[in-house]
């Protein structure tokens, strides 16, 4: 057994992976938690939330009784695992990345300790019975652990320190700006679901839903929800007028048109499901486009760069004149 185990950590301490390698296991860990956020919903919309109202057991067994509210909750508990394998890879595999970044093995490890964080609440949010304020901070949660799977993916792809340092800071602050709408907008989203019909319970389960203004809260939320996601979209407009006019970086003109195009489909989506009096299957593709959209945002977010010191700024305005002054002036007359 210790011969094995020698051999297993001389295999481990040989291995190593290329950055353009490890840019793969951050977009596989990326893509396992923004699935978790899909078949989360996929729970509470079929009104599976309770199908196993005990954590971590269902019913008091380590496997669910043979019903179909209990088999779905009980399967998006197993997809936790490779979710967790997927979000411990990402940490364990950067600390064998080639050349060494502490600063992606830190952003690495909020993966598995956002996964735990999302268990742990979720398991709160059983033991609370749905309550919407439990459902609403565990969607936040699972949020911001996309938030970080999404810089991982980005850092890993894109650069090996520090983001890039942007000259424009009007591009940089709007892209800011539209990162907080988004924001914004999601939890708007998620006030919505909370006082609408799919609180994650089955028929017969008493769920406490968001309820301030009696029956007219959900359409108060609804409303207040779709104003916030317009003055998102027209916001992200602007943004990808102004990077079309401004950038050559294709990378940031191809996120902020990605961006905008969801948006458009979100919309499209939210009208239509408010119209047919928010059908099941509507709602769930609602919810996994706003997933998108929110990663979406971040990497443009991520594309704009950080702000360059304005004092570095100036200097490069102030070469870049005096460099084309004397261009002019070394220029040759027409005809000679």
């Amino acid at each position: 057994m210790r011969s094995r185990l020698a051999h297993l950590r001389v295999l481990i301490a040989g291995y190593t992976l290329t950055p353009k390698q490890y840019a793969w296991v951050a977009y596989v860990a990326l893509a396992a938690l923004t699935l978790i956020v899909m078949t989360g919903a996929a729970v509470r919309l079929t009104g599976s939330g309770l199908g196993c109202p005990h954590w971590p057991k269902c019913y008091g067994n380590v496997y669910p009784p043979l019903t179909t509210h209990a088999l779905i909750e009980f399967s998006n508990r197993l997809v936790t695992v490779p979710v967790s394998i997927a979000a411990i890879a990402a940490w364990v595999l950067a600390l064998r990345r080639r050349p060494y970044s502490r600063g992606l093995t830190r952003l690495a490890l909020l993966l598995p300790l956002g996964v735990v964080g999302q268990a742990v609440l979720g398991g709160l949010t059983v033991r609370g019975d749905l309550d919407y304020g439990w459902v609403m901070g565990h969607f936040a949660l699972s949020m911001l652990v996309v938030a970080a799977a999404a810089a991982l993916a980005w850092r890993a792809t894109y650069e090996s320190g520090a983001r890039a340092l942007s000259a424009d800071r009007s591009l940089v602050w709007l892209a800011r700006a539209i990162l907080g709408l988004a924001a914004l907008t999601i939890f708007a989203g998620t006030a919505a679901t909370a006082a609408g019909p799919h609180a994650g319970g089955s028929p017969g389960q008493k769920i406490n839903r968001l309820d301030f203004d009696g029956r007219g809260t959900m359409d108060f939320v609804i409303h207040r929800h779709g104003e916030i996601a317009l003055v998102f979209g027209l916001v992200a407009v602007g943004l990808w007028w102004l990077v079309r006019q401004r950038s050559t970086d294709s990378v940031l003109q191809r996120s902020c048109t990605t961006l905008c195009v969801l948006i458009a489909l979100q919309g499209a989506v939210g009208l239509d499901q408010y119209e047919t009096h928010l059908p099941t299957e509507l709602v769930w593709v609602h919810v996994s486009l706003a997933c998108l959209t929110w990663i979406a945002a971040l990497w443009a977010t991520f594309a704009a760069g950080s702000l360059q010191p304005q004092t570095a700024a100036s200097n490069d305005v102030a070469v870049a004149q005096s460099t084309a002054g004397r261009t002019v002036q070394t220029r040759p007359f027409p005809g000679n």
